[in-house]
């Protein structure tokens, strides 16, 4: 199939197989973006301790990696199509595009570190809280629980 010289259908293909691959990785670029820009703004709402944000953050996190590994499912077919047929052509933002997506997955999983440790920290401080709490009736019969005092009969008659 390679040749010195490509035919049309070989140029045409290497040309879809190039253009669908940098597609797909600005689209990726663009939601590693988008999470590091959900983490940055989860990291106030725990710093806030304003947990209904945290919680929405947290949904769409979820949401912003199920996408992030959908795209990937399809790069990785177009990755390994794109080094095996344009081997010999030069596409220079390629290389810079998946150095960008490093970066940013790097930036990512650092601040997504920062943010367990906030969060851990936090845990930490509500459960010192919770246990220096006092219970004023720590040490008393609830007066729910049954006890030999209760009554058993009561008298209704008027």
């Amino acid at each position: 199939m390679h040749t010195a010289t490509l035919n049309d259908s070989e140029i045409a293909e290497r040309i879809a197989v190039l253009k669908r691959f940098r597609s797909l990785l600005e689209q990726q670029r663009l939601k590693f973006r988008e999470y590091l820009t959900v983490l940055e703004k989860q990291e106030k709402s725990i710093s806030d301790e304003n947990t209904d944000a945290v919680l929405q953050h947290t949904e769409l996190e979820e949401s912003i990696i199920a996408e992030i590994f959908t795209i990937q499912k399809v790069i990785d077919p177009l990755e390994y199509m794109y080094t095996n047929i344009c081997k010999n052509t030069d596409h220079s933002d390629i290389p810079h595009l998946k150095t960008d997506l490093d970066d940013l997955q790097k930036r990512v999983l650092a601040q997504n570190k920062k943010n367990r440790e906030l969060l851990q920290t936090h845990i930490t401080g509500l459960r010192q809280q919770v246990a220096s709490l006092k219970r004023p009736y720590a040490h008393k019969e609830s007066i729910y629980a049954g006890t030999a005092r209760t009554a058993a009969l009561v008298d209704l008659s008027l």
